[in-house]
C-alpha cells in the first residue's frame, strides 16, 4: 500500500504500514541517534530506546491483526478496525516503553489513539446501525488526524513533570501546530502528516539554540530526531512517497568530538528507574508528587489503570517503594548510568552466559558464577526485550543463553536473532528448569571453542532430570490422579508424578522415582519459606538409600518454587 503512488486514507492498514516503516527508520538511525544523545543524560541509548519501544508497539499491532484474522466467524470479516489498530499500537508502546524518549513516544501514540480510537469506534458503530458501509467510515480524515496530533503533544507535555524546550516535546508541539494549520481546511490525512513532518524537521533544526547542552555539543536533540523519523514514516505510509532524506544519515548530524560526562559527572541522579504500574489515577497523582521530590526526568504515561513510570533518582529503592504504595509495580528495571557508560567504553568480552532464573537466590548464585541473569517471577515471563537487554549487558562477542523453561524458548530464540543482527554470536540452550541451567553453568569453559562449550553445556543440561514441588491451588485432574486444593504436587520432567499431603513425604517419593534410574548428584533448591531442616532430612534420606550419591543444596530466594530437584 505504502509503495503505491498517490495519497492514501488513514485506516487500520495504513497504521500497520506506518508502524513497519517507523520501525525500519529507527533501526537505520539507531546508532547515529545514540551518538548524539547528550540530554538529559549522555548515556548513548536514545536511539536504542526509541527502537525498542517502536518494536514493542509493532509487535502488539501485529498480534492484533493476527488475532482478528483468527477470529473469523459467520457474519464477520476478521479484519482489524482503525480504532483497534491505534489502540493496540499505543498499548504495545506503553508496555514496552524504554527510557525517557521511549516513554514520551508511548504517550504521544496514546494521544493519537485517544482521538482516532474514540472517533472511529463511534463512526463504525453508527455505520453498523444505519447500514452504511463500515469500511467507508473506518478511516480518519485530515482534520481528525490534526486533532490527534494536537492531543498527542498536549498529553506528552502533561506526562513530563518539568517540560523543557529544545527537546522531543518541542518537536512534537511544532508538528502538531503545523498539522493543525493545514488540517483546518479540507486537507487529506496525507497533507496533515506531510505538514507535521515538515514542522517537526524545522523545529528539530532549532533545538540547539533552545538547550545549552545541545549547543555545547553541537548536536540536535536525539529524542526529537527519533520523532522526526516516526512522523516521516507516517507521511510515507499515507502519501506513498519516501522522505527526501533520513533524519540522521551517516554523520550528517554533528556528533560530539569529546566524550560526554555520565550522570554523576553532570551532577544528576545516578540511576534510571522504570516500571509498569497498576494503580488508580488518584494514586498516580500522589506518586508523581512523591517521585518528583526524589529525582528528575520524571515521566508518567498511560491511563485506565495501567501506567509506565520513568524517573532518574539516587535512591532507586525509594522510587520502587513509592510504586508499591501507589499500586502494583512490575517489570522493574534499574540502570546505573555510570555502569552503562563504562560498559559502552569497555572492550567486549569474548564469551558470556545469560541465564533466566526463577528466584533472587538463584540469580545471585549464577551471578557469582559469572552469568548475566534475568529474573523470572511467577506468572510474569521475561519479555523478549528483557532478554535482549541481558545479552547487551553481557557485552560479549559470543553469548550462551540458558532459556530456563519450555515457555521461554520462543522468546529466547527471538532475542538471539536480534542479538545476531547486532553481530553477536548467540547459542540458545533449551534448558527446561533452573537445575538444568546450574548443571550447564557448572561445565561452562570459556577457554574452549564456542561450539565445544555449547555442546558440553547442552549435554550437561540434557543429562539432568528435573523435578519441582508445587502446591495445588484447586481441585483438578492430573496425570497422577485427582488432586485437591492444598495438595503437594511432585512434577518430574514437567508432568505430575506424585500427589502428597506434605513437602517432605512428596519430595522423598519424587527422589525415589528419580534415583531409581541412577544418578550421581542430587541438587536441591529450597524456596524462601522452606526450612533448612527439610534439606538436612532429604540429604540424609538420599545418603541412606544411595551411598554413592552426593547432595548439594542452594537457596532459591524470593520468587522461587517451594522445592526444585535435579538429578545428574
Amino acid at each position: 500500500m505504502a509503495n503505491e503512488p498517490g495519497p492514501h486514507t488513514l485506516d487500520a492498514e495504513a497504521v500497520r504500514t506506518w508502524s513497519s516503516l517507523a520501525l525500519a527508520a529507527l533501526g537505520r538511525a539507531r546508532e547515529d541517534i545514540d551518538a548524539i544523545n547528550v540530554y538529559p543524560v549522555a548515556d548513548a541509548d536514545t536511539g536504542t530506546n526509541l527502537y525498542l519501544t517502536a518494536e514493542a508497539a509493532d509487535r502488539a499491532l501485529t498480534e492484533a491483526f493476527e488475532k482478528a484474522a483468527s477470529e473469523v466467524t459467520e457474519g464477520t470479516t476478521g479484519t482489524t478496525s482503525l480504532s483497534e489498530a491505534v489502540r493496540a499500537y499505543a498499548h504495545g508502546a506503553l508496555i514496552g516503553a524504554r527510557g525517557n524518549s521511549g516513554t514520551i513516544l508511548a504517550q504521544l501514540l496514546r494521544g493519537v489513539a485517544d482521538v482516532l480510537g474514540a472517533e472511529n469506534a463511534d463512526n463504525t458503530e453508527n455505520a453498523e446501525r444505519t447500514g452504511d458501509a463500515a469500511a467507508d467510515r473506518d478511516r480518519a480524515s485530515g482534520p481528525l488526524l490534526a486533532r490527534a496530533l494536537t492531543r498527542a503533544a498536549e498529553e506528552a507535555y502533561q506526562a513530563v513533570a518539568h517540560p523543557v524546550e529544545g527537546t522531543m516535546l518541542t518537536v512534537a508541539g511544532a508538528a502538531a501546530r503545523a498539522g493543525a494549520a493545514v488540517g483546518a481546511a479540507a486537507a487529506t490525512a496525507a497533507d496533515v502528516a506531510g505538514a507535521a513532518y515538515d514542522g517537526a524537521r524545522a523545529a528539530l533544526a532549532e533545538t540547539p539554540g533552545q538547550l545549552a547542552a545541545l549547543s555545547r555539543a553541537g548536536v540536535v536533540d536525539a529524542g526529537g530526531c527519533g520523532l522526526v523519523a516516526v512522523l516521516g514514516a507516517l507521511w510515507q505510509a499515507l502519501s506513498g512517497e519516501a522522505p527526501a532524506e533520513e533524519p540522521v544519515r551517516g554523520r550528517a548530524v554533528p556528533v560530539p568530538s569529546t566524550p560526554q560526562p555520565c550522570a554523576e559527572e553532570q551532577g544528576g541522579p545516578g540511576y534510571e528507574v522504570i516500571y509498569l504500574l497498576e494503580a488508580s489515577e488518584e494514586a498516580v497523582g500522589e506518586l508523581r508528587e512523591r517521585l518528583d521530590g526524589l529525582g528528575d526526568s520524571l515521566v508518567v504515561v498511560g491511563g485506565d489503570g495501567l501506567w509506565n513510570v520513568h524517573v532518574h533518582v539516587d535512591d532507586p529503592g525509594a522510587a520502587v517503594e513509592a510504586g508499591v504504595v501507589a499500586g502494583r509495580p512490575y517489570r522493574i528495571r534499574i540502570t546505573h548510568f555510570g555502569d552503562e557508560r563504562r560498559r559502552a567504553k569497555a572492550p567486549r568480552a569474548q564469551r558470556a552466559v545469560v541465564a533466566v532464573v526463577p528466584g533472587e537466590g538463584l540469580a545471585a548464585l549464577c551471578g557469582e558464577a559469572g552469568a548475566t541473569t534475568v529474573l523470572a517471577r511467577p506468572g510474569e515471563a521475561p519479555a523478549v526485550t528483557e532478554l535482549v537487554d541481558a545479552v547487551a549487558r553481557a557485552h560479549a562477542r559470543e553469548v550462551i543463553l540458558l532459556a530456563g523453561s519450555v515457555e521461554l524458548r520462543a522468546a529466547a530464540g527471538a532475542a538471539a536473532e536480534r542479538a545476531r543482527a547486532d553481530g553477536v554470536r548467540v547459542a540458545v540452550i533449551p534448558t527446561r528448569s533452573a537445575v538444568q541451567g546450574l548443571a550447564a553453568l557448572a561445565v561452562h569453559d570459556p577457554d574452549a571453542s564456542f561450539d565445544e562449550d555449547v555442546v558440553a553445556m547442552t549435554a550437561a543440561a540434557g543429562a539432568t532430570r528435573y523435578a519441582e514441588l508445587a502446591v495445588a491451588e484447586a481441585r483438578s485432574f492430573t496425570s497422577a490422579g485427582i488432586c485437591q486444593a492444598g495438595d503437594v504436587l511432585g512434577l518430574i520432567d514437567g508432568d505430575v508424578a506424585v500427589i502428597g499431603s506434605g513437602l517432605s513425604e512428596t519430595a522423598e517419593a519424587v527422589l525415589e522415582r528419580m534415583l531409581g534410574s541412577g544418578g550421581e548428584l542430587v541438587t536441591l533448591v529450597l524456596g524462601p519459606e522452606v526450612p533448612d531442616t527439610l534439606a538436612a532430612h532429604l540429604e540424609a534420606y538420599v545418603q541412606h538409600g544411595h551411598l554413592a550419591v552426593d547432595t548439594v543444596t542452594y537457596r532459591g530466594g524470593r520468587w522461587s518454587a517451594p522445592l526444585l530437584i535435579g538429578v545428574e
